[in-house]
């Protein structure tokens, strides 16, 4: 085994934030492909492209010291555990740390309500529903030193409000009473590094920010940043809205971040959209 080595089925966005912090320090990363288009892709960032399929996960498996397993559920379930349930069953134990990237969809609808790790998972739509079988399905591995990370809405470079509203295309979609919660890609690397060097199995941990808000206030910070009108205020059930966009509507919720601050001693960069979205222009050459 080569130490400090993360494999990372998937190795998407978030993976990509974390991988940008381990590589500096001496890691090599390991991360799956299906295109071998994105094979000089991942290689430019530092990490090792693998390409996925059976014989060569199982190499880079046996290679691994930790774990970050990044792709969405099938119906079927976690594609990793469907193309190698047996291999990371037999490796599982010789595994320093293993994480799962999973959602706070699992929580389901609480008419904006706290949650915290400690609620039921009760999820309102398939996709959560899919994230809870897939963390039940990871938890029952013997021996696995798993780490599970409920994501909040994610932002950052490339993936944010800026582009509809730049476009013309963005709306306020006006919901009452609907809160989301959100994490900047950077603070949920920052909270996996620093999983990484304080492991726990066997907790999850909600990764967000301090300040769950309307979608539609989201939008109307965004158009001021840029000095641009605001975009239409739209009820939510006038709104012409894919069947996933509107599943995003159907749970409102705050959920805490208290657990990564107390027990990962994680202090956020961007602990609400207002910060991040400022950052996110000045990186672009505008503040």
């Amino acid at each position: 085994m080569t130490p400090k080595t993360l494999l990372s089925p998937g190795h998407g966005y978030s993976a990509r934030a974390l991988a940008a912090r381990l590589l500096p320090e001496g890691w090599t990363v390991l991360g799956t492909h299906r295109d071998p288009d994105r094979a000089e892709a991942i290689r430019a960032t530092g990490a090792t492209p693998v390409l996925w399929e059976k014989a060569a996960l199982a190499e880079a498996l046996s290679r691994a010291s930790h774990l970050l397993i990044s792709p969405a559920p099938t119906a079927e379930g976690d594609p990793s555990l469907a193309l190698l349930s047996e291999e990371i069953a037999r490796r599982a134990p010789h595994l320093a740390r293993a994480g799962y990237l999973s959602t706070t969809g699992v929580y389901g609808d609480h008419a904006g309500a706290w949650v915290d790790e400690s609620a039921a998972l009760a999820p309102a739509t398939r996709r959560g529903a899919a994230r809870v079988r897939a963390e039940a399905q990871w938890r029952a591995i013997p021996g696995l030193p798993l780490h599970i990370f409920r994501l909040a809405g994610i932002y950052g470079p490339g993936r944010g409000p800026f582009e509809k509203v730049r476009r013309g295309t963005a709306r306020r979609i006006v919901k009452p009473g609907q809160v989301f919660s959100r994490i900047h890609v950077e603070d949920i690397a920052r909270v996996l590094h620093a999983s990484i060097e304080a492991p726990s199995p066997g907790t999850a941990y909600n990764v967000c920010d301090d300040d769950p808000a309307p979608p539609q206030d989201v939008i109307a910070h965004a158009a001021r940043l840029l000095g641009l009108p605001l975009p239409p205020e739209v009820p939510f059930d006038e709104a012409e809205l894919s069947p996933m966009a509107r599943s995003f509507y159907a749970e409102s919720k705050r959920v805490s971040n208290a657990r990564i601050k107390e027990e990962l001693g994680v202090t956020l960069a961007y602990p609400d959209y207002r910060t991040g979205l400022a950052a996110l222009l000045q990186a672009e050459g505008r503040d």
